[in-house]
């Protein structure tokens, strides 16, 4: 019994010594412009910090990261590989104008909201958030409404508050330019349909070009060998006729 009780001390300060470096490592870890909290796991507050680009030393126990109001203008891949807890990422309110694919790499499953309203964004590669679970926000930004669009927008889980704010900025039809991408979508518009339109026009254009092209080369070809036939006919008209040879080879015959 004295051997037990004497080995309790030595124990509890080694679980508090445990603890103790666990909250300092997890304070190391978050950056200076930032600041971090512990509600069941980090949230790191680096709002309005004029960021230029996502910190890179995040603890990877981050569940809500907010990157609010940053200058932010692009997300390279594997990004947020580490942080496999994050549940929550703002990222509205910044200048991003791309987004490549394989940026959210490694939250998909965990990720329950992705804000990326408010910024730059025109388009998105096809498989940029293509295996996201989150909800997602991408209003008020100046998107083309095309086929790769409607796409990209065939596979999210868009934010129903914000979705009527997800607005043509520019379109391969002038006439939806204004309007909300779901609701020209939800009238039976096909976006794709007139990606093909215009690339059968293309090919009819370029197919009558070279028809064209050939039908000119041919004409040429008539009236050159036509005019070529004219002047051998001119140069065999020109020619002393046989007979007239004769005549004269007959004349001088008799003369001797």
């Amino acid at each position: 019994m004295e051997a037990s009780h004497r080995c309790r001390p030595s124990i509890k300060p080694s679980w508090v010594s445990l603890c103790l470096l666990s909250v300092v490592m997890s304070a190391c870890a978050c950056p200076n412009v930032c600041h971090c909290t512990d509600r069941n796991g980090v949230v790191v507050q680096c709002t309005s910090s004029n960021l230029e680009d996502i910190p890179s030393n995040l603890p990877t126990d981050t569940v809500v990261l907010l990157l609010s109001s940053n200058q932010i203008k692009h997300i390279p891949k594997e990004t947020f590989t580490d942080l496999s807890r994050l549940r929550e990422l703002d990222l509205s309110h910044n200048a991003i104008d791309s987004v490549e694919v394989g940026a959210f790499q490694g939250i998909s499953e965990s990720l329950r909201t992705l804000d990326l309203s408010n910024n730059h964004l025109s388009s998105l590669p096809r498989d940029t958030l293509a295996k996201l679970h989150a909800r997602v926000r991408l209003s008020h930004n100046p998107w083309h409404c095309d086929c790769s669009l409607q796409e990209v927008l065939r596979e999210l889980r868009l934010d129903p508050e914000t979705v009527n704010e997800v607005s043509c900025f520019t379109a391969v039809q002038e006439e939806y330019v204004g309007q909300p991408v779901i609701k020209v979508l939800d009238s039976g518009i096909n976006f794709c349909n007139f990606h093909h339109k215009t690339t059968d026009v293309a090919m009819f254009v370029a197919m009558f070009c070279w028809f064209s092209m050939v039908t000119a080369y041919i004409i040429y070809y008539i009236k050159h060998n036509q005019e070529d036939a004219r002047r051998h006919m001119e140069y065999l008209k020109s020619l002393p006729s046989t007979s007239h040879i004769s005549k004269d080879y007959d004349t001088a015959s008799s003369g001797f």
